[in-house]
């Protein structure tokens, strides 16, 4: 049987996993007995493997058409799920839609039905408008940060995709909240809740809290002389606005402060440049809205800044979620000014106050330079490729490259900084699967 192929063993070992944790095995156990399942735990506790599991188990490898939909919040989330899905290595596929991403590109991928869809509301109703996703067959619904999803702008996509969903038998509902009232629409019967969330919802154990307080109500100077005091170490810096966002980030450059900025009205190709940045150390400061508070799978994150801080309990928890995932530990910062004060539910935490240093010193620049290649997935570019490109043509050592990301239409390659523009200047004639293709430093 095709079931033998991707045993659980065999799942654990592909996503480096020793066992599931006791949230995952209690939704395993769930879905087992139980149609519809309400699950409840943090962020990066590993609610992805808690429904892609009991998913698996209801997928059959005779049907040829979609037996299953996700439906989350934000296009980082459908490409966090699609790489947790491709890496359990079941031989089954999945396809992410999303807003920003070609929807030609996402009509290829759908002309052969996948097992598995995931993708934002907007995009997945458009598909299915235009017939490009056959429902008939698909059992299993989830809905992956449900309350974000259902907030006010969703909920009318929300009802129409599952409208077009005659023969739904499974719901899966997730959450790292439990803050929102679940719509009528969804039609759920009995529902097995699952609650793993800590008590009263505050943040894991883990995380430290700390405050600066900021002599003026321009709390810019206050951030780079705290990121002076931090140093070289993975920080988000989150602003409740585009606009500050960008503004913070230009004047942190201006100070020399390496860092890279984030939100929602950048082009795909500018997120995921930033994205990539940061992950790879190319960046080691991301100043970002909201948008990054959910769904981003970057690891080792030491520090999260609220520059300004968030305008609910809520935002506060997501927001911290980014840092002491699992067993990490991490710090949230608050930069109070004179006119602000400290949210009502921290009442109870314990927060230390970081004193600043009178004198600042600029935290050592990081190693890598990221460079950007215009090929891709759809270029039959993979990393091997990448790596015996630059090594062949630009001599360079398997030290001197970083983290290698592949998209559809492009790449990313992390590149020892000193070796940067000797490594421009060696290829900038040579061509990639026969192809000449522009390669610079990403911007």
């Amino acid at each position: 049987m095709q079931k033998e192929k991707y045993s659980l063993g065999n799942i654990l070992t592909n996503l480096k996993i020793d066992s599931l944790n006791e949230m995952q095995q209690a939704s395993v156990d769930a879905n087992k007995h139980h149609n519809d399942v309400i699950l409840l735990s943090a962020t990066g506790s590993g609610k992805t493997l808690a429904f892609l599991l009991p998913i698996l188990e209801n997928l059959d490898p005779a049907n040829k058409n979609t037996q299953a939909l996700i439906v989350v919040p934000s296009r980082e989330l459908a490409l966090q799920i699609e790489k947790v899905f491709k890496l359990m290595g079941t031989g089954y596929k999945i396809t992410a839609c999303y807003g920003g991403h070609l929807r030609e590109t996402e009509e290829n991928n759908l002309i052969q039905p996948p097992a598995v869809i995931v993708g934002t509301p907007g995009r997945l109703g458009d598909h299915i408008r235009r017939e490009n996703i056959t429902t008939a067959a698909i059992e299993t619904l989830v809905l992956d940060e449900f309350d974000k999803t259902l907030e006010l702008g969703f909920q009318e996509e929300v009802s129409f995709i599952i409208e077009s969903l005659p023969n739904i038998k499974k719901r899966i509902l997730t959450s790292a909240t439990e803050s929102v009232d679940i719509p009528d629409f969804l039609a759920l019967e009995n529902p097995e809740k699952l609650d793993f969330l800590p008590e009263e919802g505050t943040p894991a154990a883990r995380l430290t809290i700390k405050e600066v307080l900021s002599p003026e109500n321009d709390k810019v100077e206050t951030l780079f002389r705290l990121i002076c005091y931090l140093g070289n170490r993975s920080t988000i810096v989150f602003c409740n606005h585009r606009e500050a966002v960008e503004r913070t980030s230009k004047m942190l450059s201006e100070k020399s402060i390496i860092n890279t900025f984030y939100h929602g009205a950048m082009e795909q190709q500018e997120r995921d440049a930033a994205l990539c940045k940061f992950r790879n150390g190319s960046v080691n400061v991301l100043v970002t809205t909201d948008l990054a508070a959910r769904g981003l799978d970057i690891p080792n994150i030491r520090y999260i800044v609220h520059f300004h801080l968030p305008h609910t309990e809520d935002s506060w928890t997501h927001r911290n979620g980014r840092t002491a995932r699992m067993e990490a530990s991490g710090t949230a910062i608050l930069i109070l000014s004179p006119d602000e004060k400290r949210m009502p539910y921290l009442a109870d935490e314990v927060v230390e106050n970081i004193e600043l240093p009178a004198t600042s010193t600029i935290p050592d620049k990081p190693k890598w330079t990221t460079i950007f290649i215009a090929a891709g997935k759809k270029d039959k570019v993979n990393k091997v490729d990448i790596v015996g490109f630059l090594s062949k043509q630009a001599h360079l050592k398997k030290e001197d490259i970083g983290l290698i990301e592949v998209k559809d239409f492009f790449s990313f390659v992390a590149v020892v900084k000193s070796k940067v523009q000797n490594t421009l200047e060696m290829i900038k004639n040579e061509k990639i699967k026969n192809k000449k293709v522009k390669i610079d430093i990403a911007r």
